[in-house]
């Protein structure tokens, strides 16, 4: 089966093309096209709603036709369309879904509609020359600006959501206390790099809701401390902004990896799965393969962003097919 799929919650516009025969244990991708608004919305430090909804008007249907053309595919030679229905910004949204209807409509096929959560779940199905196959139960977390979700997969029909964030995302944190540290927009990778240069225990930052009595998470309190600690410092020099960035780092690290080793064995997980724009943090990954037995899977930096591949994937797991009538846009999906 082979699926045109489509990604536009947020800036990007994103489109792919993903094949799976019945044999496949894994998603195989033909195409993966990714147009994104970054740039103009790095000059605010943060996403622009209406910018991304425009600037996703004019790529669209480029983005689609170059998906066909690398997949070396004629228009329309697909058996389904996937689309994210949500969570994500209404407008941009919008854009993919109503394209994905009109392309339905046109050329009769059905649609799959996708939860983009998922999608980051399911980027660790597509293949990449995987040495071990993911078994289940597994333990997923999906880690971004948006969302820091912990949920336990019995099966790919049997999925628990355990805990969530109550305010800000691991990914949120990241980008508010670079803006802070005045770090380019979004800061995760520039904070990584610069504390591979600093000192972890210079500062000591909060690590709240650490304790495994809740599978919540919470990073505003961590955010605040940040804020005080830079506002008591002044002008910081180069060293310090390091020292910085590897004890902001650490603290989220340590909360995500407690929760995630301490949620595994509770429920005896044979497999962690990780995905989100946080999961491109390579740190994360390395910290938690060292502190846990269980085999861990993070997908490539390319498949931890947005992307329409991963829209795809999770698209031929949870293959619901459906009319075009029956679509909508829906801003505040979540795991329910």
């Amino acid at each position: 089966m082979r699926i045109l799929s489509i990604e536009t919650s947020c800036d990007e516009t994103a489109a792919a093309i993903v094949e799976k025969k019945s044999s496949d244990k894994y998603v195989h991708v033909l195409s993966s096209i990714v147009s994104s608004s970054l740039s103009f919305h790095a000059k605010t430090g943060g996403i622009i709603p209406e910018i991304a909804a425009r600037e996703q008007l004019k790529c669209i249907i480029p983005v689609i036709n170059q998906a066909f053309t690398d997949a070396q595919l004629e228009k329309g030679n697909i058996d389904a369309i996937a689309v994210t229905i949500g969570p994500g910004l209404i407008g941009s949204l919008l854009v993919g879904v109503e394209t994905a209807k009109t392309l339905s409509f046109s050329w009769n096929k059905p649609i799959i509609p996708v939860n983009h959560l998922f999608g980051h779940i399911y980027a660790n199905f597509i293949y990449e020359d995987q040495k071990q196959e993911i078994e289940f139960p597994a333990l997923a977390m999906v880690v971004s600006g948006g969302h820091t979700d912990l949920v336990l997969m019995n099966s790919h029909k049997e999925i628990t959501w355990l805990g969530g964030t109550r305010d800000d995302a691991a990914g949120e944190a990241f980008d508010k206390i670079g803006r802070m540290l005045r770090l380019p927009y979004p800061s995760g990778a520039t904070i990584e790099q610069k504390a591979k240069l600093g000192n972890v225990k210079r500062f000591q930052f909060p690590r709240p809701l650490a304790t495994t009595d809740t599978l919540d998470f919470s990073f505003s309190g961590l955010k605040t401390a940040a804020f005080r600690e830079i506002q008591k410092i002044g002008k910081i020099d180069d060293q310090t902004l390091s020292d910085i960035c590897a004890s902001i780092q650490q603290a989220i690290i340590d909360v995500l990896i407690k929760k995630l080793v301490f949620s595994a064995e509770k429920y005896h997980a044979k497999s962690i799965l990780i995905g989100g724009g946080v999961a491109a943090n390579r740190t994360l990954t390395e910290i938690l393969q060292a502190q846990t037995t269980i085999s861990v899977f993070v997908p490539d930096k390319n498949l931890c962003t947005d992307n329409a591949a991963m829209i795809g994937a999770a698209a031929f797991y949870n293959k619901e097919e459906k009319s075009w009538k029956d679509i909508n846009a829906n801003p505040e999906l979540y795991f329910d």
